[in-house]
């Protein structure tokens, strides 16, 4: 799908609309049987109040109507769209909402090309409207079925989509575009690896999409393998390959956009491509599902794609240690006692709390950046699932003045892009739950508070710089027949960013 920017001279708006050669325009109406100013530039002859009054359409959020043969404009369908309420700007979610119901009719349509000219969302500059479009509409084309024998080809619709703004933020608009299909594309990597299935999608393949990425955008990557991180003693990721034939990888992306003396952020994913739950066995159904336990290292990979496509000019190094977590009769037991890179000692009291284990020692790994913000992200509780369900991922890190400004900036992110996250404490009384007799910790800390005791662990590996923790188990994939990656938290990663650049 391609997209562009027309621009629109605020002085002649009214009339400008009906002059828009078109397979389709799309513009708004709200419930209170009012039009927009695009609407209504287009409605000489009443046609698309009458459809409005006769309730053809109601004006709700995410209600759409179809129009054709309008006179004496040149567009050849009019596509209306509900915005809810009355007023000359919409809300971040009435627009998102409003461009998803477009996209639903257009990807159906018989056109090829089509214009979208809704009122901007309250508050924020064009550069949110021109994402939360592209997004919308790249998500209505997007397909999971590289793998089926018959690809489904019933949604081939408008392949060409203009975003009309006013003249005055033509530039802005421009270089928003740029960005919004350079997140596209990050969300769109992401879905995909989350959505291959294990067979495919091994810790080796993650390592070669990052060395593609690295030669694709002129990245410095490292893969390093067994022998490499058992000469770094990290003991606690290795005892979660013990189980598997498949080798693991520590994949080291690095996009330095920034000046050179500038401290990176590092963004570290973990990147479990087939979750088992090694000895302490998950149960049998839905365990196809835990080949979306790498939707960490996927959404740090897909960020890196998507910044590095975007230039940004700013210092980030992903970090992604990858492995299965597989039962054999190598595998790690209940009860097993290993060393950390930290050289902290871990008591593993279930094997599938693997996902802090592989974690540990790539944030002890992450010290060697000096960096000025670490912010790791992983599928790791369903715990935090139960806590916050499937809207918001959870979010977690110290509280002092610079933990605080941190989360305020991923919350911001997340707030700009939909991606919203929630803040959960961290507080020393939670890492009672945490002790062991036998070790400096234990990896679990009993059901009481999970997802909260999990970042505490991490929390630990953690001292010697600014770290955030985002546990996107209820957020990095859907189930049932809806069930696929959904790619976030792409757009809150890759916000923070282009918010610490510029």
């Amino acid at each position: 799908m391609d997209f562009s920017i027309k621009t629109i001279d605020a002085k002649s708006a009214s009339t400008a609309h009906k002059a828009i050669k078109t397979g389709c325009i799309v513009v708004g109406v709200f419930e209170n049987k009012k039009l927009s100013a695009a609407a209504a530039g287009l409605d000489q002859h009443g046609a698309i109040a009458a459809a409005l009054k006769s309730g053809d359409i109601s004006g709700k959020i995410g209600s759409s109507l179809l129009l054709r043969n309008i006179a004496d404009i040149a567009a050849e369908r009019v596509l209306l769209v509900g915005l809810g309420e009355e007023g000359s700007t919409i809300t971040e979610k009435a627009y998102q909402q409003a461009v998803a119901a477009a996209a639903r009719t257009l990807s159906h349509l018989g056109s090829n090309d089509a214009v979208v000219s809704l009122p901007a969302i309250k508050d924020r500059d064009i550069s949110s409207s021109i994402r939360a479009a592209v997004l919308a509409f790249r998500e209505s084309i997007f397909r999971a079925d590289g793998l089926k024998s018959k690809k489904d080809t019933t949604n081939t619709g408008v392949k060409k989509i203009a975003i009309a703004v006013a003249s005055t933020e033509g530039a802005l608009a421009k270089s928003a575009l740029v960005q919004s299909i350079a997140l596209a594309n990050g969300m769109d990597l992401t879905k995909e690896l989350g959505n291959l299935p294990p067979n495919i999608c091994t810790p080796t393949y993650l390592a070669n999409t990052a060395k593609k990425i690295a030669a694709d955008y002129k990245m410095g990557v490292e893969i390093l393998d067994r022998k490499q991180l058992q000469a770094l003693k990290m003991g606690s990721f290795l005892s979660v390959t013990n189980g598997t034939v498949e080798p693991p990888k520590f994949i080291v992306l690095k996009h330095m956009g920034g000046k050179v003396k500038d401290a990176p952020v590092v963004l570290v994913g973990k990147g479990i491509t087939f979750d088992s739950g090694g000895i302490s066995l998950k149960p049998g159904a839905g365990m196809d599902e835990m080949k979306y336990d790498m939707g960490g290292a996927a959404s740090v990979i897909g960020t890196m794609r998507a910044i590095g496509e975007m230039k940004l000019k700013l210092n980030v190094i992903a970090v992604v240690p990858s492995c299965e977590n597989m039962p054999s009769g190598s595998a790690t037991r209940p009860g097993d006692i290993v060393t950390s890179m930290s050289g902290q000692t871990i008591e593993i009291l279930n094997t599938d709390a693997e996902g802090r284990l592989i974690l540990c020692d790539a944030l002890t790994y992450a010290e060697r950046f000096n960096p000025a913000a670490v912010v790791d992200v992983a599928t790791l509780t369903g715990a935090c699932v139960t806590s916050l369900g499937h809207h918001n991922s959870g979010l977690f890190t110290r509280h002092d003045d610079k933990h605080d400004a941190l989360a305020e900036e991923l919350l911001a992110a997340g707030k700009q892009t939909g991606d919203t996250a929630w803040r959960m404490p961290i507080e020393e009384a939670y890492n009672e739950q945490l002790k062991s007799n036998f070790a400096d910790m234990a990896n679990i800390g009993g059901p009481a508070g999970g997802s909260i005791t999990a970042a505490c662990f991490l929390e630990r590996f953690t001292k010697k710089y600014t770290w955030a923790h985002l546990d996107i188990a209820g957020t990095a994939w859907k189930s049932g027949a809806a069930k696929g990656s959904t790619g976030r938290p792409v757009p809150l990663l890759t916000t923070f960013l282009i918010n610490r650049a510029g």
